[in-house]
């Protein structure tokens, strides 16, 4: 053995070195990288490394100095692969560095002493997951993923190929500083200052793995205390290693009653019994050679007929940390066979095998860089990578994961993957902005030519259909002008992208329907720009007019050509005034005659006294606060802003676009009763008027509280309880509705109208049918009456947010607690949607399906309008379940309600006997979204539910739900094939589906929704026994049937 120290394998500072921190060699054993706080991280050739005796060797010695980071780099690992180089720091972020094969265009940087460099390495990837120093770093030994560890307690994994975050682990209740992957590729190890080890067992990602997919993989396996529990918190890092067979687990930082040790964890069971006895100090990285070694030279002794070793193979492990003293074990011996004291003034921070097994290179963090080179034999034999490979497959390393069943499993897998690769692509066109591209298949010059058979005529393929003009863009076009020299032009145009002329193909996740934004949108001059003439931002008048104004001419009179009107006006106005007139669409007109009633200006609403309170309020168990008394309660048609229906557009000048909206308005009595007695005040006058003129007028004995109404009805609630309805044409086809209390909540959805009075009895009705889908109910069950009074002392009963009906006439309920409910008439009970518990326990809290894009309802493809708060599939953000889902964030999560609940969360995770607890709370939520859906009659939130729900448990592996579920859905089906009862068996264990008879579920066959299950749970090999028969009674499996209902087959993703 001898120590070489180069000179020039430093991190050079001004006064002294920088601290190195970590090293690594490439898989090749060309490259030692090295890690310091000079934020560098620093690239050299081992082969001038081991040269650097020699005079005459002239080559380069360090490759390249990249500087990516802002602070200290705490670790460099290359990947497995040799393709990446990772570093990570205390800037909290972990740079991903691929080699670029051509030369480097720069040389040093100016001012610096770096030598120019040699290699082109390139940032490929900054990673962002940490909130406080990155402290390890690990590669899998299939360099499918890269796991980070770092001072915020977090184990975040992320993707080798797309370098995407897959899952963040919160294990771990203190700094985590090391990391270790078993060579088998089944399991990784982290340490941390909580005095534990976890394994996490996994599964390699694919290279087109999202964090969805890969939920149920980096499960924690075991947690390792034992030789961990009086071990010291000053060790800078806790660097354990695998051994090279994957037996064993060299761990750093481990005690033995008082003494410092290094722990060997026998996989399997986890328990680490023996120690490794003999430094003075904490112990802070332990480092297996890769390879394995056999005690004696081969020879013919030791030997079989195949020229394998009959020798027991044995792994070499060295170990160092802050009593700066290097100790290499052998397995086959009790004791150290070297110990090398004093080799550093500080600690040691890093140990690094080459490839070959026998040499290791140091760091320390008195800046010093050695290599120690072992002679052969020194350290034994070394065994060939054979053996490795014999140890390891005892493992299972190797193995591929699931077996193909058969040929019908083979296909079905295509079939699903070729579904789930036709919704990427079709997202993808989505973000390219070629949706509506058309497809060209092969011929001449792009020409799609179909494909003939013998005895078939050609069929043309349809055209797709264009988006019809814009008439702005056709007017632009069509306008010619005449140039000096007598030619015509066309002007040019600009279409901005604020005209909305091309709508975005991304997913819309606002609240009201793209097909409203679309008609809605504001056709302000800076929308269309005619570059034939000067810029048109600015009014007429340039600059000064925009900062001065214009002054606008008034509107020529019939009769007054002498323009009497004008010139009276100016004359009456005071000097230094101006006249009151009004901007009309011609110009400047007089103000119209007429009293303070007629005026142009609506009219405020304002509170004319408290309601007259019921007296049954006074012993009732729920008591809702009753609206006062308004002078105007207005309502319009159609559901928008009633003060908006006369109001004028400012970027127009003319009126708003809803001006034709019929208003329904209620006028309470304000003046003073006319016969002297409070009590004979006027009566109510009921207004509908459209665009200011009256259509028909009503009125009522009482004062309105609330008023509601749509196409089908209008509606109001009067003070004494009662409840009156009109048609849109103001006829009376229901006598006066009287209430146990007055109405504080009404709503109407279709021909569906809901009241819920002050004693919290709800009301609905159909007034198409003239009935009731159920009794009135009460309020008491969802206002939490009972578990409130249970208390040890009182507490405030939560509140109504809002109370509204969908198309359904299902009544929907947001309580101020974060809680949603809807009454199920079926059921005659009160069914709890959305709470807080799904909010902070469930992955799929705030989260829709990535594959719901802007895409059309497969039920109907031809119009986008959404009518009777149907919601499309391209608005599902915009259903009942996501706003009971957003109630609940606003009302609990954004106002600190949730943070005791949170704490018991992360403390349940990271609990023995609780791993699974995220993974049943998430799926929980899901059956609960698709339960809700179904519950509501919500179609198309129902199909997206229960696509996430399919996937979800498919991931997860859970047969049994799957095979219930299957049952449920093919009862029917398989009893049409074979007629022997098998749905009828199917109802005897079956779950919700299971039970049921119908055709459809939420209006979509069972046969549709069990071919959509089959293709996403395809792709799972271990399913696919419980999958392929079901797969084989569609069709699906068949390549003829295959072929010929390609379209059938692909899913709307």
């Amino acid at each position: 053995m001898h120590l070489i120290k180069p000179a020039f394998l430093t991190h050079p500072g001004e006064l002294k070195d920088f601290e190195v921190y970590s090293c690594h060699v490439s898989p090749d054993g060309e490259r030692l990288v090295t890690a310091a706080g000079d934020g560098y991280v620093r690239i050299w050739s081992t082969e001038a490394i081991l040269n650097s005796n020699n005079p005459d060797y002239t080559k380069p010695k360090q490759l390249a100095a990249i500087s990516h980071h802002s602070g200290t780099i705490h670790a460099v690992r290359f990947s497995s692969s040799g393709k990446y180089l990772a570093s990570g720091a205390d800037d909290k972020i972990v740079c991903v560095y691929a080699l670029d094969p051509n030369a480097p265009t720069h040389g040093s940087t100016f001012g610096s002493n770096e030598p120019p460099p040699v290699e082109n390495w390139r940032v490929s990837r900054r990673l962002i997951g940490h909130d406080n120093d990155v402290q390890d770093l690990g590669w899998s030994h299939d360099s499918s993923i890269l796991v980070s560890v770092g001072l915020d307690s977090k184990v975040v994994v992320w993707s080798g190929h797309t370098f995407e975050k897959l899952k963040t682990l919160s294990n771990h209740q203190s700094h985590v500083k090391g990391i270790t992957f078993d060579p088998a590729n089944k399991y990784f190890a982290t340490a941390s200052d909580d005095r534990t080890i976890k394994i996490y067992r996994f599964t390699s990602p694919p290279a087109n793995a999202t964090p969805q997919d890969q939920v149920n993989n980096f499960m924690l396996e075991h947690t390792i205390t034992n030789p961990f529990a009086t071990s010291p918190l000053t060790t800078y890092f806790r660097r354990c290693s695998w051994s090279p067979d994957g037996a064993h687990i060299a761990a750093a930082n481990a005690t033995n009653g008082p003494v410092s040790s290094v722990a060997i964890i026998a996989r399997g069971t986890w328990d680490g019994d023996i120690n490794l006895i003999g430094h003075e100090g904490p112990v802070e990285v332990c480092a297996f050679s890769p390879r394995m070694f056999h005690r004696d030279a081969p020879g013919p002794s030791n030997t079989d007929a195949s020229g394998n070793s009959t020798q027991r193979s044995v792994t070499v492990v060295a170990c160092a940390g802050q009593d700066k003293t290097l100790s290499i074990w052998n397995t086959s011996y009790a004791r150290p066979f070297i110990i090398t004291q004093e080799l550093a003034m500080k600690s040691i921070s890093d140990l690094a095998w080459a490839p070959n097994g026998e040499t290791l290179y140091i760091t320390s963090l008195d800046g010093s860089i050695m290599v120690m080179v072992f002679e052969p034999g020194e350290l034994g034999w070394p065994a060939s990578l054979l053996e490795n490979e014999k140890s390891l497959s005892k493992f299972g390393a190797g193995r591929r994961v699931g077996i193909v069943e058969g040929t019908d499993a083979l296909l079905l897998e295509e079939s699903s993957k070729a579904g789930e690769l036709k919704g990427v692509q079709g997202r993808m066109g989505a973000l390219m902005g070629d949706a509506h591209a058309a497809p060209i298949a092969n011929g001449t010059n792009g020409t799609p030519v179909p494909a003939l058979t013998n005895g078939s005529t050609p069929v043309q393929a349809p055209t797709p259909t264009e988006p019809p003009a814009d008439q702005r863009v056709e007017k632009l076009k069509q306008r010619v002008t005449v140039t000096k020299d007598g030619k015509k032009r066309i002007a040019p145009m600009l279409v901005s992208s604020a005209s909305g002329i091309g709508q975005s193909s991304l997913p819309q996740t606002q609240l009201m329907s793209a097909t409203t934004t679309a008609a809605g949108r504001s056709d302000n001059p800076h929308s269309i720009l005619d570059l034939s003439k000067p810029y048109d931002g600015f009014p007429k008048g340039g600059l000064t007019a925009l900062l001065l104004g214009n002054k606008r001419k008034f509107a020529e009179i019939e009769g007054d050509e002498d323009r009497q009107v004008e010139k009276r006006l100016a004359s009456s106005a005071r000097p230094g005034g101006a006249a009151i007139v009004v901007n009309g669409e011609n110009g400047l007109v007089p103000p119209p005659p007429g009293g303070k009633g007629d005026s142009i200006i609506p009219e405020p609403p304002r509170v004319l006294r408290p309601a007259i309170v019921n007296p049954i309020l006074s012993v009732s168990q729920v008591r809702l606060a009753v609206p006062k008394v308004r002078s105007v309660v207005v309502r319009s048609m159609d559901g928008r802003d009633p003060s908006a229906a006369s109001s004028v557009d400012a970027s127009t000048g003319g009126k708003a676009e809803n001006a034709d909206t019929v208003l329904f308005e209620a006028r309470n009595a304000t003046g003073p009763p006319r016969t002297g007695r409070p009590q004979d005040h006027d009566p109510t006058r009921i207004h509908c008027t459209k665009k200011g003129q009256s259509l028909w007028q009503d009125y009522l004995p009482k004062a309105v509280l609330l008023a509601t109404g749509n196409p089908n009805f209008f509606a109001a609630a009067c003070e004494d309880g009662s409840v009156y309805t009109w048609t849109p044409a103001g006829r009376r086809t229901v006598n006066a509705m009287v209430m146990d209390a007055q109405p504080v909540i009404m709503d109407c959805r279709g021909w569906w109208l809901m009241c819920i009075t002050a004693v919290g009895m709800c009301y609905v009705w159909n007034l198409e049918t003239m009935s009731a889908p159920h009794p009135p109910i009460s309020l008491a069950p969802v206002l939490d009456i009972a578990s409130h009074t249970q208390g040890p002392h009182l507490t405030r009963s939560p509140g109504l947010i809002f109370a509204r009906l969908n198309s359904e006439g299902r009544i929907v309920i947001a309580m101020s607690n974060g809680e949603g409910y809807t009454y199920s008439p079926n059921m005659y009970v009160w069914q709890r949607i959305s709470e807080p518990w799904w909010a902070v326990g469930s992955q799929y809290w705030n989260t829709t399906d990535s594959s719901v894009g802007n895409v059309k309802s497969s039920a109907d493809k031809s119009s986008l309008k959404e009518m009777n708060d149907q919601v499309s599939i391209e608005n599902v953000s915009a259903g009942i379940i996501p706003l009971l889902e957003r109630n609940t964030t606003n009302q609990f999560l954004l106002q600190g309600r949730a943070f005791y609940l949170q704490r018991l969360i992360k403390a349940l995770i990271s609990a023995e006997g609780y791993e699974s607890f995220e993974s049943c709370v998430s799926v929980a939520h899901l059956e609960n979204r698709v339960a809700a859906a179904e519950a509501l009659g919500a179609r198309e939130e129902f199909r997206v539910y229960f696509r996430m729900y399919v996937k979800r448990i498919g991931a997860e592996g859970l047969k049994g739900k799957i095979e219930e579920l299957l049952r449920g859905l093919a009862g029917d089906v398989l009893g049409e094939e074979d007629g022997e009862g098998e749905s009828g068996e199917s109802g005897e264990g079956d779950g919700r589906m299971g039970r049921r008879k119908e055709e459809q579920i939420c209006g979509w066959g069972k046969r549709e929704l069990l071919r959509e299950v089959v293709l996403i749970l395809g792709k799972y090999r271990d399913l696919q026994r419980v999958t392929v028969p079901y797969a084989r009674l569609l069709d699906l499996v068949n390549p003829e049937a295959q072929r010929g209902e390609e379209q059938a087959m692909i899913t709307d993703l």
